[in-house]
Order: C-alpha cells, then structure tokens, then sequence
C-alpha cells in the first residue's frame, strides 16, 4: 500500500534528557513550542509518555482537520511516537545524543491511496516539512530554556 513519509531533523542544543521531556509532557510542555498552526490543544488522558491521550486542530493551507492520538514510548527516552485515531498516521518524535546536543526527528508515515494519495503526495510533504521544520526551531529555543533554567536551579 502507498504511504506518505515526511520528515525534518534538527540539532538542538540542549541535553537529550531535556529535549525528550519537553517531548513527553505533554501536560507542561510539548504545547508550549507549537507552531501556531496547532489550536484546541488538550491532555485528554494522562499527560507524560505512553498512555497520554491528546486532541488538538491543525490548520495547514487554511484547512483545519480534529485531531486525537494515542502517544506510545517503544524506546523509553529516545522514541515517542503518536497514533492519530482512525487515519492509520503515526508522528514519531526520535532523539539522539550528540557531542553539540540531540539530534531531533519528526516523522509521519500515512497511509495514501488513491487519487487524493496521489495528491498529498505532492502537497503535503512541502506543507509539514515546513510545520515540522518551525515546530523544531520552537523546540530547539524552548529545550535550551528549560535546560538553562534546570541548570540555574543547580548552581543555587
């Protein structure tokens, strides 16, 4: 079956622990670097890791689509990954340490069949490597934030 692969990878400087947090709390701070395109945002269940349950609206193009996903870890602090109900999409978020930070991955896998599979083909990728690409300079600003704060608090 067709899919549709998008992603963007991004160096940020902040410590792997500190980035996959953000990552993973989605309560206190997954939406706090959102690009704007992201509204509604909601914890519907739990709020750290696997088993969070979120909603939110994502507006790309001046479309706005619901959206609900089941977030999984299947690598514990490296790999988190969303399941958005009834698309069969799949965001995965993966970090890896590096001598200058951690190395970011966003990536979703789509199922795209058909004519309009055809057509998001085309599209779609362009529309989110941008938003992810945005979502990941968020990141990177926010992670060193909180990494600075924590190491602030350290030094007290």
């Amino acid at each position: 079956m067709p899919e549709l692969r998008i992603s963007a990878t991004r160096l940020i400087a902040a410590p792997t622990e500190v980035v996959y947090r953000c990552i993973a709390d989605y309560r206190m701070h997954h939406h706090q670097f959102l690009p704007p395109a992201f509204s509604r945002y909601e914890v519907v269940k739990g709020g750290v890791g696997a088993g969070t349950v979120i909603r939110f609206r994502l507006t790309i193009a001046g479309r706005g689509q619901n959206a609900e996903a089941l977030v999984a870890e299947p690598e514990p602090g490296r790999v988190l990954t969303e399941s958005y109900e009834g698309t069969g999409a799949v965001t995965m978020f993966r970090v890896v340490p590096k001598r200058a930070g951690t190395l970011v991955v966003i990536e979703t896998v789509s199922p795209s069949t058909g004519i309009r599979g055809a057509i998001e083909r085309l599209i779609a990728p362009l529309l989110f490597r941008r938003l992810y690409n945005d979502e990941l300079t968020r990141l990177d600003r926010y992670a060193r934030s909180q990494a600075a704060t924590q190491r602030g608090k350290r030094s007290r």
